[in-house]
């Protein structure tokens, strides 16, 4: 079908139509996440959007197809938003559609953005325009506003060869590299066209097989214990309940060793699993440490410091000593600190997660912790800022492995969760390093440098796995020179594709 027939049948559809068939396109294009895990469906949901951005008449009709694909696409991969709002579902329950419209409809317009922007180029480039114009677009994503950077254009190859690309090329890369394979397909009716794309398309796959490190061997190496206790987000902080919980972490951190293992050198507990903060904790932190001892103990807890809270992980040793102290520096806006937060106030309304009346307060920054010589180094990552690729690398000194606690039971039992675990393992991918993660209600996992998931425990489940920790794989391109290479690249190919040549017409 060439683009003249598709450019008219689009233009005898009603505009709601158009806008129909670009939103079905971007939710197809969301079945690639988590969980649903469907990546050559999304690919050509991802397809269906290129052909209709060159189809489109002018940058208006464009945008609007920009932002149908992203409206589709968020509303359906952000579905789990609505989770947070039901657990005081008498108080928040009613914001749950309006925040996830706004949210999805927000998101989309740096896709319409995108679009936009690519149909002010020539007939001729504008499927390059356009991946540069969506890569930029996600580039800026992940940067402003302190960013969002979740399940990314390109994120829907993990369950293929092609993710260990993004080793290389890193997460922006592979969102601009995606965009160019769709384009060429597109284009697919000229020879070249359909020659470079058979071409990218077997570089990729057949590049991210030779990418795959293969399994290690474990023999010999530190055995880690993650502790999950499953405690529901309505219960976690009611006062009848929240000592059974710590009870309930106690007994599975003072448990006999599992799968023949001797007892683990690290005891993981989930984010904010003691329930007090870390100043009035040090009775608690001796009962924990006598429960992991001889291994030490690193968990999720609150502090307080000159009247300000932080979201914090700590290490403790022999007889509860504090060894480490990590706050989290990235913190979920509207969840964990409210921006204009007086002008809120002045409503009534309050950040969902925040347990201090004020929201925490950021941290420094990112923090190496040491473990000791048999376990090395581990850069702690707390809930969402296992999120952000550019946040894994900002520590000049490169860590052992990546240690994320989180509590996901504020994400449901659906999509959130597994969409965050699928995140996590793209940051061990990019980076070559292992993770480790202890989740409240799942999924707790051991994922090795390779992204693959060499034990876990499942969702909803109370429990503990032990396993022995990988060691760090190669040092990777992308986490040698992170996100900055991507702005020449992008810099360049936006001069290809929109500098008009003389002669050359629209």
């Amino acid at each position: 079908m060439t683009d003249i027939s598709v450019r008219r049948r689009l233009e005898v559809l009603p505009r709601w139509l158009r806008l129909a068939l670009a939103i079905g396109a971007g939710a197809v294009f969301g079945l690639g996440q988590a969980p649903w895990n469907l990546p050559w469906l999304a690919f050509a949901g991802l397809i269906v959007a290129v052909a209709m951005l060159r189809a489109a008449q002018t940058p208006r009709e464009a945008a609007g197809i920009g932002w149908g694909v992203g409206l589709g696409y968020f509303g359906l991969v952000l579905s789990w938003v609505i989770e947070p709002f039901q657990i005081d579902a008498a108080t928040t329950g009613w914001m749950a559609p309006f925040a996830l419209f706004l949210l999805a409809a927000g998101l989309a317009l740096f896709w319409a953005l995108a679009f936009w922007g690519a149909a002010h180029a020539t007939a001729r480039r504008r499927l390059l325009a356009l991946a540069v114009c969506w890569a930029a677009a996600e580039f800026a994503r992940a940067y402003l506003f302190t960013g969002f950077a979740w399940a990314m254009l390109g994120s829907f190859w993990l369950e293929t060869p092609v993710i260990q690309w993004s080793a290389v090329i890193g997460p922006h890369g592979l969102n601009l590299v995606t965009v160019l394979l769709a384009g060429l397909i597109v284009a697919a009716r000229h020879w070249a066209a359909a020659l470079g794309s058979a071409a990218l398309l077997a570089v990729l796959l057949l590049g991210g097989q030779v990418l795959t490190p293969p399994l290690q061997d474990l023999e010999g190496r530190p055995v880690v214990r993650l502790v999950q206790p499953n405690a529901a987000q309505r219960d976690k902080w009611d006062p009848s309940r929240m000592q059974g919980f710590f009870d309930r972490q106690v007994g599975f951190t003072a448990d006999m060793a599992r799968n023949g293992y001797e007892r683990p050198s690290l005891v993981i507990w989930p984010e904010t699993a003691v329930p007090t903060l870390l100043n009035n904790a040090e009775e608690l932190l001796g009962v924990v440490s006598d429960a992991a001892f001889p291994g030490k103990v690193a968990l999720g807890i609150q502090r307080e410091e000159d009247g300000r809270w932080y979201n914090s992980l700590v290490v403790a040793g022999l007889g509860g000593k504090i060894e480490e102290v990590y706050d989290k520096h990235h913190l979920v806006p509207f969840g964990e600190y409210m921006p204009a937060a007086a002008l809120f106030r002045h409503i009534g309304v309050g950040g969902l997660a925040q347990r201090a009346q004020s929201g925490y307060s950021a941290g420094p920054g990112p923090h190496l912790v040491d473990l000791g010589d048999e376990l090395g180094q581990a850069l702690p990552l707390i809930c969402y800022e296992a999120v952000f690729p550019q946040d894994v690398r900002m520590h000049p000194m490169r860590p052992d492995f990546l240690l994320q606690v989180t509590n996901d039971a504020w994400f449901g039992a659906f999509s959130g969760p597994y969409q965050h675990l699928a995140q996590a393992r793209m940051r061990a991918i990019e980076q070559g390093l292992p993770l480790v993660r202890a989740a409240n209600t799942g999924v707790s996992a051991v994922i090795d440098g390779a992204g693959r998931v060499i034990d876990s425990l499942g969702l909803g489940e109370a429990g503990f796995i032990d396993e022995h920790l990988p060691p760090p794989l190669r040092v990777t391109p992308y986490s040698v020179a992170g996100d900055l290479p991507m702005l020449p690249v992008l810099l360049l190919l936006g001069l290809v594709a929109f500098v008009k040549r003389r002669g050359v017409s629209r």
